[in-house]
């Protein structure tokens, strides 16, 4: 598996840990749930920013994938691509599912949001797309 790597200036490190982080676990790249959610976050960036919190999505699908995702909804925040499941396992968000009948493991849609210092403020499991975005958004601009 081949990754790229970001250069980050530090002058964008320190902006970097100065914010809220949202971490937000989904399925799959254009399924139809996780285009609405990623769809939300996109149309809750400016309240996002203005609440200092920055969302990052993680999926297991690859970087081509995220990128074509990306591309095709406008997303202004990042992708990662967990396809050895590295974050997915760290946070816990891997369970069987049943599809069609056949248990599978599946990514189950979870987010996680950190204060500027790093620490876990809150956390969502087994969550419903609708409502969802707006309810993260008001847990982050509650946070001081």
């Amino acid at each position: 598996m081949r990754s790229r790597q970001h250069q980050t200036s530090p002058s964008r490190q320190k902006r970097i840990k100065a914010k809220k982080l949202v971490l937000y676990f989904y399925p799959k790249d254009s399924t139809p749930g996780c285009t609405v959610e990623a769809g939300e976050f996109r149309d809750h960036i400016d309240a996002f920013n203005q609440a200092n919190a920055l969302v990052v999505g993680v999926s297991r699908d690859n970087l081509r994938s995220h990128e074509n995702f990306r591309q095709k909804l406008g997303l202004p925040f990042e992708l990662v691509a967990d396809t050895e499941e590295k974050l997915c396992t760290i946070f816990n968000v891997i369970k069987m599912k049943n599809m069609y009948g056949k248990q599978v493991r599946g990514v189950d849609r979870s987010t996680f949001l950190f204060d500027s210092k790093g620490v876990l403020q809150k956390e969502w499991r087994g969550i419903k797309v609708t409502g969802h975005v707006a309810e993260v958004l008001t847990a982050a601009k509650a946070m001081s």
